[in-house]
């Protein structure tokens, strides 16, 4: 597993071994980076699930102002802290290691990009979606990125939420989601 572009380009990260952790394959990282491409630059990231973290440094590495790791394994959240220090990003990096759902309700920030990449075979999809609608903390023109099997059925929408293009890879899908406010879909 590697930094695929920006100031860490090509940094090899420590990953996790066995099928505990299912990192994204090199393939869908660089579709997820080239969707969203224009919008990482000075951002806020939440990586949800962080797993080794490689979603959150990649963002780092191509310029995000900030990334909360939240990662309930501690051995995970371990090889979080180590890749983030080994990328030199300590200044712009927080750690919460803890269950997704209790870090969600005490959330008091807001984010600008969101990955969501839960264990496959769970329901953590639809209630990760409604807790980050409920605590309100996607930024106005911020978008979450679900990672999830190809045939997964998300909602169309939440109260504040609404679903936008969905990406295929093999059998790995990318969704997008927004405030229905916001009139830009990427």
């Amino acid at each position: 597993m590697r930094i695929i572009s920006g100031t860490q380009r090509g940094r090899k990260l420590i990953s996790p071994e066995g099928q505990h952790s299912r990192p994204t394959s090199g393939k869908v990282k660089e579709a997820l980076f080239s969707i969203i491409q224009f919008e990482i630059e000075g951002r806020r990231v939440l990586d949800l699930f962080a797993g080794s973290g490689q979603i959150g440094l990649e963002a780092l590495s191509r310029g995000a102002a900030y990334c909360l790791f939240v990662e309930n394994d501690r051995r995970a959240m371990q090889m979080v802290r180590e890749n983030v220090e080994k990328c030199g990003f300590n200044d712009r990096s927080s750690f919460l290691q803890n269950d997704y759902a209790s870090v969600l309700k005490r959330i008091d920030e807001k984010f600008d990009i969101i990955f969501v990449d839960p264990p496959y075979a769970s329901s953590y999809y639809t209630n990760t979606l409604k807790l980050i609608s409920t605590f309100d903390i996607l930024a106005h023109n911020g978008i979450i990125i679900f990672e999830s099997k190809s045939d997964l059925k998300l909602p169309e929408e939440t109260e504040t939420l609404q679903k936008g293009r969905s990406y295929l890879y093999g059998r790995t899908m990318l969704t997008l989601y927004r405030h229905k406010a916001s009139d830009t879909e990427h």
